[in-house]
């Protein structure tokens, strides 16, 4: 059984880990990867049609504990122990909970001191007890009546006219004065790690599509030796299409991984491929997870000739990999009376909608399958390649793009068509 600590407003964990509002999916998998041995049992919850509408949540079955991360910006949001039964809870090292304390409502009065009254929902038959960044639910379903009070008597819990021994049904740890309306907060420097993290991401186009990318950097500086000087750091940094590998570590620094292509599976797509002579060396790519951007360089010129940025949508086969990256695209409008306008394409935006907004038929997509060896299939199933504006749209069934790659102008002499943007 997990023992943990309760820091209102901000986090619940041990000496070992901690969960903090604020921290990013990534690192939340990662430490329940780690104490895979102790944690056990983890379910990921996720709307499939319309992973926008509904909170992202990992599900503790086995601890009664539920994380609940923001659809959109992907960080922790709300702390929920909805069985307080399968762990052991404790506030400024007492314990309020566990195998020989019950939490009842004397317990919190004793263990987290008075509050303002509580508000019961006859709907749900839940009583709602609220600190700053705390809440308790009590269920009043064998109570023969609703809680009352006397408002002007009401100095704290012992005001409440409720029945002795109410134990607690849930528990929620978030931030601000409301669980309705609170919202993930921002990263706590904590979470950075010596990691950078995008903001944002904007697409530099010239008149014939991409031409770099201009990143909004965010890192956490600190002082010569104490942490307590840490402050967070914005930068913002461009990187071009035909900037030397050199160019780009100056820029954004090392990566967190070099990744040699061995194989290209798109070359059946390109005019000739019978032509194409296998190159003595490998292209390969700068893998920058903390900032969902692949920077592929070209083997013998060691310049950049592709940006890959991944949106990391549940229900794509590289999801958890990347961080999602906040990008913005101007695409140019091919529509009748709308020369020389653009419209920004998001990562929030549906494929649908871009389409709309082109206004021209795209060719039929390339159907790409992933799997990590040839006996597996890949469990979400296929997504769907389309080219236009030297980018590829890949595409989820569910019409949200999982990956956009942009390409950089066509060589001297050569015609770029649409099969040979892989």
């Amino acid at each position: 059984m997990l023992d943990l600590e309760v820091v209102p407003e901000r986090s619940l964990g041990n000496e070992q880990w901690e969960f903090t509002l604020g921290m990013p999916l990534a690192q939340a998998v990662a430490i329940l990867q780690k104490h895979c041995r102790i944690i056990k049992n983890v379910q990921v919850l996720y709307s499939e049609q319309s992973p926008l509408s509904h909170d992202l949540i990992l599900n503790l079955t086995q601890d009664g504990i539920k994380l609940l991360f923001d659809a959109f910006n992907q960080r922790l949001k709300v702390i929920e122990v909805y069985d307080l039964t399968k762990v052991k809870l404790k506030y400024c090292g007492v314990h309020f909970n566990s195998q020989a304390i019950a939490p009842t409502i004397e317990q919190i009065d004793q263990s987290f001191g008075a509050t303002h009254p509580g508000v019961y929902n006859s709907a749900e038959q839940l009583f709602h007890l609220n600190f700053r960044g705390l809440s308790f639910s009590f269920q009043l379903d064998s109570w023969t009546e609703a809680p009352k009070y006397e408002p002007n008597f009401a100095h704290g819990l012992a005001s409440l006219q409720i029945p002795h021994g109410a134990t607690v049904k849930r528990m929620y740890i978030y931030s601000g004065n409301s669980l309705q309306d609170t919202k993930a907060p921002v990263m706590p420097l904590s979470c950075f790690l010596g990691n950078v993290y995008a903001e944002s991401v904007d697409v530099l186009r010239d008149g014939t599509g991409p031409s770099g990318l201009r990143l909004r950097l965010l890192a956490a500086g600190c002082g010569p030796s104490l942490l307590a000087d840490a402050k967070m750091r914005v930068f913002e940094r461009s990187v071009y299409f035909g900037d030397s590998c050199q160019d780009v570590l100056s820029m954004l620094g090392s990566p967190h991984k070099v990744f040699y292509k061995s194989e290209d599976k798109m070359k059946i797509h390109s005019p000739s491929p019978h032509k194409q002579v296998p190159s003595k060396c490998n292209d390969y790519f700068f893998n920058y997870f903390t900032l969902g951007v692949d920077i592929l360089f070209d083997a013998n010129t060691h310049k950049v000739k592709k940006f890959v940025l991944h949106t990391n949508y549940p229900g794509h086969y590289n999801f958890n990999i990347y961080h999602r990256c906040e990008f913005k695209i101007p695409l140019a409008i091919k529509k009748e009376n709308a020369d020389g306008q653009t419209e920004t394409c998001t990562t929030y935006s549906k494929w649908d909608n871009i389409q709309e907004l082109l206004g021209h038929p795209v060719e039929k997509p390339v159907v790409l399958h992933r799997s990590s060896s040839p006996n597996n299939t890949n469990p979400f199933g296929s997504t769907f390649c389309f080219g236009l504006q030297r980018m590829i749209f890949e595409v989820m069934q569910n019409n949200h793009i999982a990956s956009v790659t942009l390409y950089g102008p066509p060589r001297p002499g050569a015609h770029l068509r649409t099969a040979e943007l892989s």
